[in-house]
């Protein structure tokens, strides 16, 4: 088992910045990437940030390639997704999840393949 508590998310005005965190604790080490995904009102759960844990590879959403950041400190088995020029449509809940099976980089910006999720935290972006 393990668990994932994210944290860091509030409201804001477009263009500030937010930095959410996931911390994991239990099997830790069975762990190959942690993403960040993010689920608007009405909308499919969809794919924000992956980074490999060993290695530190990273990929992005298109939607925010070039304003988030994900990034890792493995002494924590935390990983933050440093969100800057936030917009309106970033607007919504941030899940954290871990995966332990490798896979290609489309497998890995899909939900199905993670083991273990976070409670979300809320993001909105007022214009």
């Amino acid at each position: 088992q393990v668990q994932l508590v994210d944290t860091g998310g509030g409201l804001v005005q477009a263009g500030a910045s937010l930095r959410l965190s996931c911390a994991a604790s239990g099997r830790t080490f069975s762990t190959y990437a942690m993403g960040w995904f993010r689920q608007a009102p009405g909308k499919e759960r969809e794919f924000v940030a992956v980074i490999i844990w060993s290695g530190g590879s990273t990929l992005y959403a298109d939607s925010v390639k070039g304003r988030f950041t994900i990034s890792r400190d493995n002494t924590k088995n935390t990983v933050y997704l440093q969100m800057n020029n936030l917009k309106p449509e970033d607007t919504a809940v941030y899940y954290c999840a871990t995966r332990a099976a490798g896979g290609t980089s489309r497998a890995l910006k899909g939900p199905g393949g993670y083991d273990y999720w976070g409670q979300g935290t809320q993001v909105t972006v007022s214009s």
